[in-house]
């Protein structure tokens, strides 16, 4: 059996050894990111889709946290070349707030955009709908499992 590392909004996790990774999505995304040579994954979560520059810079916004989860991947010796990607969430769970709607989409938008930007193939998503998901990445074998939350109040 392998470890399991859960991670929350605004972190980021590359599994150097085979893990487990798993978190819970509502609008939020993860952006998962596999290395087909070195068989290395990571995975990030955030909140919303851009940093503008005030406070402190964060990964728990996409502009910030995917760039993140690259760089500490190439880190660690992955290559740009060798990378792929999976996108995940992004889901319309704030059915009464338009606004709420909208950073979903807007989280996978900013996620296909830097993706496109580095160069990384984006091989499958799962993201809008209504539901929150559970995912969990095994990080040597790109290998994505999925579960849909039904009804829940998600982030």
């Amino acid at each position: 059996m392998l470890p399991r590392k859960f991670i929350h909004v605004g972190e980021i996790f590359v599994g150097i050894k085979p893990t487990e990774i798993v978190t819970v999505l509502g609008s939020c995304v993860s952006v998962c990111v596999y290395d087909k040579v070195e068989l290395i994954g990571g995975m990030n979560h955030y909140l919303l889709p851009l940093w503008n520059g005030n406070g402190l810079e964060s990964p728990k916004y996409g502009n910030v946290a995917i760039p993140k989860l690259i760089e500490n991947m190439e880190n660690i010796g992955c290559l740009r070349r060798n990378m792929e990607a999976k996108i995940f969430g992004g889901a319309n769970i704030h059915r009464a707030n338009s606004e709420g709607q909208l950073i979903g989409q807007k989280n996978v938008l900013i996620a296909k955009e830097i993706l496109r930007q580095c160069s990384i193939p984006l091989r499958a998503e799962d993201t809008g709908g209504n539901n929150g998901r559970r995912i969990m990445m095994i990080s040597d074998a790109n290998r994505i499992i999925l579960k849909y939350v039904q009804n829940e109040i998600m982030e």
